[in-house]
């Protein structure tokens, strides 16, 4: 090996460049992300705080899916070589890749959350008991998490819609730590939200995707194993 050679490894492979790597990493899938997600935002942002608009809201959350989707996958296919370090060509792969899969199941649970959503802001108009609206919110959380897992699966995989459904439901079950695991990026995700700082889960939305990510390696490495020839 020689010198220019062995300093090119020693500079890709020692901790402040891992660091450098990861942080550049961050700020660009954070920049797509958020560029993926704006056509939702603007239009969110237009919209009256009322609660008859949470359908409407729902609806911008549409280019959400995709965006997020492509973030995972740009993650999982990161490149620890800091010479082979493209995190902007992985997440256009996985955006391409992701679209048509995601949206199969993506807009038909906005669509349920937006009728979750408008029921539990109408409550008194819609006449509904009060542990009516604690169940629906259990559903709501429930199928949120369901969401994380399939929204994993499609950015990394290649199933039919109706088996990305059942894989991320047994994995719900299957993978608990997994699923603690995300309830919690959720949880602090609402909390934040609700506390007044909308915009600071979307700032750290490349964070949340890397945690998601990182507590889904139990059902990737199972998925790949098992049901993957």
């Amino acid at each position: 090996m020689t010198t220019a050679s062995a300093a090119r490894k020693e500079f890709g492979e020692g901790p402040l460049a891992r660091a450098a790597a990861l942080v550049y990493s961050l700020l660009v899938l954070e920049v797509l992300l958020v560029l993926g997600a704006a056509p939702g935002l603007v239009l969110l942002g237009l919209l009256d705080r009322d609660a008859s608009n949470v359908p409407l809201a729902a609806l911008c959350a549409l280019p959400l899916g995709p965006a997020w989707s492509a973030a995972l996958y740009a993650w999982h296919h990161r490149s620890r070589d800091l010479t082979e370090l493209h995190p902007a060509k992985a997440y256009r792969r996985g955006y391409r890749a992701a679209v048509p899969g995601v949206f199969t199941l993506w807009a038909p649970w906005l669509v349920a959350m937006g009728l979750v959503g408008t029921v539990l802001t109408h409550r008194d108009a819609a006449g509904v008991p009060g542990w009516w609206l604690g169940l629906l919110a259990v559903i709501a959380a429930v199928s949120a998490l369901w969401m994380a897992n399939a929204l994993v699966i499609t950015a990394l995989f290649t199933f039919k819609a109706v088996d990305t459904a059942r894989l991320a439901a047994y994995f719900l079950v299957k993978s608990f730590k997994a699923t603690v695991g995300n309830l919690c990026v959720l949880a602090a995700a609402v909390a934040v939200t609700a506390a007044g700082a909308q915009l600071l889960p979307l700032l750290l939305a490349s964070v949340a995707a890397a945690g998601t990510l990182l507590n889904s390696r139990p059902m990737i490495t199972e998925i790949r194993e098992e049901f993957t020839a």
